[in-house]
This record gives structure tokens, sequence and C-alpha cells, in this order.
């Protein structure tokens, strides 16, 4: 009876996260900018990797093999947000057409912001 409950959070678990991902792959296609693309892939990619790790490691049980998924958690925690942080920096230096299409709090769409 609980190897069904352990299989079953597990199950769940592996679930939510590839559910996440069609998420994050919906966002990828939805959103017209690059940075709104990488915002929506790297927020949904890092609990996508929690979820379906943990559902790993809960059927696996303790062993080295959960210590070593483990690690892989917090490596990919860590190289994830990174990585788009360092890409959304260069998005941002490169882009030109960038500023054109960003718009201030208080400007009007085609105006001016003087008062």
């Amino acid at each position: 009876m609980s190897e069904w409950i352990v299989f079953s959070f597990a199950a769940i678990l592996i679930i939510g996260g590839l559910l996440v991902s069609l998420l994050a792959a919906f966002g990828l296609f939805k959103f017209r900018f690059a940075l709104n693309r990488m915002h929506a892939a790297a927020m949904c990619d890092t609990l996508a990797i929690l979820l379906v790790l943990l559902g790993l490691i809960v059927i696996n049980g303790a062993s080295l093999l959960s210590l070593k998924l483990g690690l892989i958690i917090v490596l990919l925690w860590f190289a994830s947000p990174v990585s788009s942080h360092l890409l959304a920096h260069m998005e941002v230096i490169v882009s030109s057409k960038l500023k054109d299409n960003c718009e201030l709090p208080g400007q009007e769409e085609g105006g001016s912001s003087e008062s």
C-alpha cells in the first residue's frame, strides 16, 4: 500500500513538472519580445526542473543516486538564473530596437512626456 502512495506522489510531482514545462513552451511562442520569452522560459524552467527531479528522488528513495539528483537540482538552480540574466543583459546591450519598443511610465504612445 505504501508503494502506491510513494508512486502516486512521485507521479504528481513529475506530471506537475511536465505541465510547467508545457507552460514555458507556450510562453516561448506567445510572447513577442525576446526578453519576455526568456522570462517565461527561465521562471518555468527552474520550477519544472525541481518538480521532475524531486519526483525522481521520491521514486528512487534514499540512495546515492538521490544525492546526485539533489546536487543536480542545486547546480541547475544556480546556473539557470545566472545564464538567463547574462543573456538578458546581452540582449539589452545589443538590441537597438529594444529602446524603441519600451514605453516608460507616464509616456503616451507617440507623444512626449512633457507636462
